[in-house]
């Protein structure tokens, strides 16, 4: 298994990530912050944001449904997010 890089954002658990961009968001919104230190904020902020889309999308993939047919067999489907993939699509419209 290859060893991941130090700031390599994958070595962090999505939980962290989440975590991690809700502080940013918060010292975002406090307006504490100058110029600079806000642009860092915000192109870290973005880069999270598109992690933790990659992680859901990967665990969306992972997701089977269950179902049963009219014999009462029971077998297996790819999962679709309520809205469908437009919905999805439109979500990743996000500028960094």
């Amino acid at each position: 298994m290859a060893k991941k890089k130090p700031g390599d954002p994958t070595e962090f658990s999505f939980e962290e990530r989440l975590a991690r961009l809700e502080q940013i968001v918060t010292k975002l919104e406090s307006g504490d912050v100058g110029l600079d230190e806000s642009l860092k904020l915000y192109a870290e902020g973005a880069g999270l944001i598109k992690d933790c889309r990659k992680t859901l999308a990967e665990a969306e993939k992972k997701i089977a449904k269950l179902t049963e047919d009219a014999a009462g067999k029971l077998a297996t489907e790819p999962f679709e997010p309520e809205g469908g993939a437009g919905e999805a699509a439109e979500a990743e419209d996000v500028e960094t």
